[in-house]
């Protein structure tokens, strides 16, 4: 399952999916508005070996998020869900001290919020796919992958990078996904159920912006589809680039 699908990166964690050798049976893919869904119907209806199910789903909306996890738990049945991809989010700059509740509010609840609620209503299924597949920690088994960025990092900030110190609201929002998912991790330690958070670097993407960023889309979701299958139990409640390396929060 994978959050925010209908463009940028969500979007490429899709069409890469479906590219696998052994791709996923089911891909259930979400987004907020029907007005951008061209991309992802012609990975829908290109896909061959994955059936790609779009779901209309705000994370802020706890009605459509009540739908998609009916959507996906009939879908999957006993075997349940084995990948989740909290991707979903938004970026809006307002820097210090012009910074507005409303701001800290919308990147709160989409970013730290969604994340949370969504991992909530999917539990049940991941812990049918973990009692499915057998023992260890993996992405084949039961996961949830929460993309986060290198921004939330406290430890890094105003260190290293200070370019973002104009969308606090973001940086706070990542800081505190990170925190949350280190306590789910804490919370579903015997469940099987690895957690991860995972940076994909500055990609090229609306949000991150085309102009400035670094990285194609395209080569940040391969290189995070190349370490996801190595990560464990060592990984679990971790923060880490797209290559596995350690982030300090």
């Amino acid at each position: 399952m994978v959050t925010g699908a209908n463009r940028g990166i969500g979007l490429e964690f899709v069409r890469q999916l479906t590219q696998l050798n052994e791709p996923p049976n089911y891909i259930f893919a979400t987004y907020r508005s029907a007005d951008s869904l061209k991309e992802l119907k012609e990975i829908e209806e290109s896909s061959v070996k994955s059936q790609v199910i779009l779901i209309k789903m705000d994370v802020t909306n706890p009605e459509e998020v009540d739908v998609a996890k009916s959507i996906v738990e009939s879908t999957v049945g006993e075997r349940g869900l084995n990948l989740l991809i909290n991707n979903a989010g938004v970026a809006k700059m307002q820097p210090f001290p012009e910074i507005t509740p409303e701001n800290l509010e919308y990147h709160f609840k989409v970013n730290t919020e969604g994340p949370i609620l969504i991992l909530q209503a999917m539990l049940p299924s991941l812990e049918k796919a973990a009692q499915f597949h057998g023992d260890g920690m993996r992405a084949s088994r039961a996961m949830a992958l929460n993309i986060t960025s290198l921004v939330g990092s406290i430890g890094n900030t105003g260190v290293s990078f200070t370019r973002d110190l104009a969308v606090p609201g973001y940086k706070i929002s990542k800081a505190a996904l990170n925190m949350a998912m280190r306590i789910i991790a804490a919370n579903v330690k015997d469940k099987g159920i690895l957690i991860v958070n995972m940076c994909p670097g500055w990609v090229k993407t609306d949000m991150g912006g085309k102009d400035r960023a670094q990285l194609e889309p395209h080569e940040s979701i391969a290189n995070m589809l190349q370490t996801v299958p190595s990560l464990n139990e060592s990984h679990h409640g971790t923060y880490m680039d797209r290559l596995g390396n350690p982030i300090p929060f």
